[in-house]
């Protein structure tokens, strides 16, 4: 286990290399090998419980390499669905917004769709029973690690009644993800293999 007590820069050196390692990984896929691969984890989704039973759900658009969960509103209609939108370099918010209407994205400062606030309705966090988060990494012990920035940790704080996910394909699976206090812990993280 890691001793939370090492020096800060000792954790953000084993997070890039291992960062590095699994986006890699998970770029190495081929864009059919994701398709197939995303549509088994949408199904584990679906055949949940905490899914089932969610009313409110936080989705993220998909970027690069990862899960694409796209699709999912059109399965599941019945849902309320929001998108993360950063609002400046450490918060981010979420918005209801239609993902066929056009005019309700825009591009984020990282290349991401995000809502439009213009078009789009802010939903508080505490509203929010379901979060589905993309991940670089993973490990047994439901230990997420994202891109760095820190926004879904912080955001996910505030969430106090939702039901944490990770998704991820298995290429991302790592032995021991490195944590510190700040990171937040998922619930379960979801696989193409299932969910742990």
């Amino acid at each position: 286990m890691y001793d939370y007590f090492q020096p800060a820069y000792d954790f953000d050196y084993m997070k890039r290399k291992l960062r590095r390692k699994k986006v890699s990984a998970r770029d190495s896929l081929t864009r059919e090998e994701r398709r197939e691969k995303s549509s088994m984890i949408m199904q584990h989704i679906l055949d949940s419980d905490f899914f089932k039973k969610a009313e409110t759900v936080m989705l993220y658009r998909a970027v690069r390499g990862e899960v694409r969960l796209d699709t999912l509103p059109d399965l599941a209609p019945d849902k309320k669905y929001v998108y993360p939108l950063c609002v400046d370099k450490t918060q981010m918010r979420a918005y209801k917004a239609d993902i066929a209407d056009e005019q309700a994205w825009k591009k984020g400062a990282f290349g991401i769709p995000e809502p439009n606030p213009a078009y789009a309705e802010e939903v508080e966090p505490e509203k929010i029973d379901l979060v589905i988060c993309p991940c670089t990494a993973f490990d047994r012990e439901l230990s997420r690690l994202g891109m760095g920035a820190g926004y879904y940790d912080r955001y996910l704080e505030k969430c106090e009644n939702a039901y944490l996910v990770a998704v991820a394909f298995d290429v991302q699976e790592a032995r021991e993800v490195p944590v510190c206090g700040y990171d937040v812990k998922m619930q379960a993280v979801i696989t193409e293999a299932g969910i742990i």
